[in-house]
């Protein structure tokens, strides 16, 4: 029993710095002001900074801006990004991006940042740090609806914890985040649950209605965002740029896990098999599975979640099929930075518990060979 306890006690402890790695991860940038903007001889030095992994781009500009605050032409200032020509979506962490878009990490990450020009063809409008927080608020807000079937806990936040999580997210404290966020009663899962089907596999040939007393399913709040590459691809570096988010697909699809006997060892791998079918099932799809966006709120809620919707692009679900249409083998599977195509034997629940976002949602990048 004592070496039992002193396990468990030893797997929390590895656990909770696996949390705090993600909280105090950062990446390198290297800002360059692009030549538009510059309106002085010689050209400002570009800016080093480090970018927290949990965060984002427009919590940067004030020290960025202060940096170039010489050169910078006269005007109102619409503060965007780029790296290699694609404009930067501004309320994905900086860094999903980075694992998204480097697919050889490049450190220090070589970024652009405009003072003027926004491209609001591509992005949808930001108005710093207040748009920042109301989309993480939002996302904070679908992530209750798909934990506990509604937001009432989110929603009936008092003012000051509402404040004060979001300095925690802003500061990456995760002591004072966590202190606020148990309140909500969003998680952690219970690892050793296993994966349910469908309600309507569960009731395929029956006509009988599920019990009042059966256990409610658990869901978890899951954002894949996959990436075409050159289905011949060897080496990641030399991976072609994502030139446009035509090829990057973004997807909320909810994992849903239901308590049961005969619980089973849920594996990372056992997790985007059903997440993405059309990608890792070793069955054929005859068709591609409706997806949720960010652009729409879940079905039946009572609240109207709202992610930031850039430009009209196609609906995820033709993307998805698109994407899946021409996909060869998945390339690689990167969250949080770590590369998990060869070893996706993780405990999926494990990631979900302490690699996920402060927004309660584990962000999850998948590279797939496809003609480009």
């Amino acid at each position: 029993m004592a070496a039992l306890a002193r396990d468990i006690g030893d797997a929390a402890a590895w656990s909770e710095e696996a949390a705090r790695r993600v909280w105090g991860g950062a990446v390198p940038l290297h800002v360059h002001l692009h030549d538009a903007d510059v309106t002085a001889l010689p050209p400002p030095p570009p800016f080093l900074t480090l970018g927290p992994r949990i965060g984002y781009l427009p919590l940067l500009v004030p020290i960025i801006k202060a940096h170039f605050s010489s050169t910078l032409p006269p005007g109102v200032d619409t503060v965007w990004f780029e790296y290699k020509g694609l404009p930067l979506k501004w309320y994905i962490p900086i860094g999903v991006l980075f694992d998204l878009l480097c697919a050889d990490p490049e450190r220090p990450w070589n970024l652009i940042v405009h003072f003027r020009g926004y491209p609001a063809e591509i992005l949808s409008p930001c108005e710093g740090e207040d748009s920042v927080k109301w989309s993480y608020n939002n996302s904070l807000k679908e992530a209750g609806f798909i934990i506990t079937g509604n937001s009432k806990n989110v929603m009936n936040m008092s003012q000051a914890d509402q404040a004060a999580m979001w300095e925690s997210v802003r500061k990456g404290d995760m002591d004072s985040y966590t202190n606020i966020s148990t309140r909500l009663k969003l998680g952690p899962f219970e690892e050793d649950w296993s994966v349910a089907t469908s309600s309507a596999e569960r009731q395929q040939g029956s006509d009988e209605p599920e019990s009042p007393g059966s256990v409610k399913p658990c869901r978890v709040p899951v954002r894949l965002y996959v990436r075409r590459v050159q289905e011949d691809l060897e080496y990641l570096e030399d991976a072609i740029a994502v030139s446009d988010w035509e090829s990057v697909s973004y997807i909320n699809r909810p994992f849903e896990i239901q308590k049961e006997e005969g619980r089973s060892y849920i594996t990372l791998a056992r997790a985007l098999e059903t997440l993405l079918p059309e990608f890792f099932s070793s069955k054929p799809a005859t068709e591609t599975q409706p997806v949720e966006t960010a652009d729409s709120p879940p079905d039946d809620s009572d609240i109207t979640p709202r992610t930031p919707r850039d430009g009209d692009p196609a609906p995820a679900s033709q993307r998805g099929a698109d994407l899946a249409k021409n996909a060869t083998e998945v390339k690689l599977v990167r969250v949080q930075g770590i590369d998990l195509e060869n070893n996706m034997d993780v405990p999926f629940l494990w990631m979900a518990n302490y690699l996920k976002n402060p927004e309660c949602y584990l962000h999850v990048c998948v590279y797939v060979g496809s003609e480009i």
